[in-house]
């Protein structure tokens, strides 16, 4: 394997493990052995699925304004809050009238999310 296959343009929107985790909400993942790297785009007003999962999740709002709703409390967000979701906790986002554009991170990878598809595939 080339180094430069370990190199990746975050607006490349051909690069990446394209899903579709929700009406308007779509993801494109980059897996790697021990973290994996979510970059979501929600659609104006948009909202995903609460869910929740074993691994640890760090996302950061690179992009828009939105509300972050975690373990029951909704919190406003705006492009450079970053927030941490521990494995287990009900979450989910709702993009503001712009839209918005969220960076993931996750510890260990999300083995659902290995592949394209859809769904977030642990629903709560």
């Amino acid at each position: 394997m080339s180094q430069r296959d370990e190199f990746h343009q975050l607006h490349d929107a051909t690069q990446g493990l394209f899903r579709e985790l929700a009406p308007g909400v779509t993801t494109r993942i980059f897996p790697g052995e021990h973290a994996m790297l979510s970059v979501v785009t929600i659609a104006p007003n948009g909202e995903g699925t609460l869910h929740a999962h074993p691994e640890e999740q760090w996302g950061v709002l690179l992009e828009g304004s939105a509300v972050r709703i975690q373990g029951g409390e909704e919190i406003a967000v705006v492009k450079g809050d970053f927030w941490r979701t521990p494995g287990g906790v009900p979450h989910t986002m709702r993009a503001g009238p712009e839209g918005c554009t969220v960076l993931d991170i996750f510890a260990p990878p999300r083995e659902a999310y290995r592949k394209g598809g859809s769904g977030f595939a642990s629903a709560v």
